[in-house]
């Protein structure tokens, strides 16, 4: 995670998510970003939120490292040599009221320990993801679960789009949209990351 240099992340990516939100159909990715100081490793330890801005929401999401400098043409399995499942952070009340002023979401999305990635594996290929699931676990209940066949723009787009708007090189990381069931955490809650039958990444919630 050291050489990481600039985290995307999609929003409103799953066809279930989309069909039962309120929100405009999306016609192409809808992408943000956060700061680096926001990514941290879920190694099992107490990771710290902000507690004192309302609620904080959990959206489990694969991840996708960038391993090479993009080229017009290039192929997922080409350009991605890792794989992580990773948690989008969010400050829920706060992104509510910068949305009705129509401010940016960057004061709700991007603070520290809001990009939190299981441990880095390598990546199988296109084919190979759309055969195994990931999940969240929150305090032994499984709260998420995501395919990438249902997401609404496949890898390809999302790579393509962003290099386009935004550039993509070595040591970017994507976070590809989250599936439903995204909700609150508590002080003290556990989280697990798994990707298939493994855990791949865990923590406990603090809120501060």
């Amino acid at each position: 995670m050291n050489s990481t240099r600039n985290i995307y992340c999609v929003g409103r990516n799953y066809v279930m998510q989309a069909n039962k939100s309120n929100n405009e159909f999306l016609t192409s990715p809808l992408v943000f970003t956060k700061p680096t100081h926001a990514l941290t490793e879920a190694k099992g330890q107490e990771i710290i939120l902000p507690g004192e801005c309302g609620s904080v929401y959990f959206e489990a999401e694969l991840v996708i490292r960038i391993g090479r400098l993009y080229e017009t043409g290039i192929k997922v399995d080409e350009l991605v040599d890792g794989l992580a499942i990773g948690i989008d952070f969010t400050l829920s009340d706060l992104q509510n009221e910068l949305k009705k002023k129509g401010y940016p979401w960057l004061l709700a999305k991007g603070f520290p320990n809001s990009a939190v990635l299981s441990e880095l594996m390598q990546f199988p290929g296109v084919e190979a993801c759309k055969k195994v699931n990931f999940a969240l676990v929150k305090n032994g209940e499984q709260v998420q679960l995501g395919n990438i066949q249902h997401m609404l723009f496949d890898l390809q787009i999302i790579i393509d789009f962003i290099a386009r708007h935004f550039g993509l090189g070595e040591g970017d990381i994507i976070f590809t949209g989250a599936p439903e069931g995204a909700g609150p955490v508590t002080d003290g809650d556990h989280l697990s990351l798994l990707w298939g039958e493994q855990i791949v990444g865990s923590c406990t919630i603090k809120l501060s």
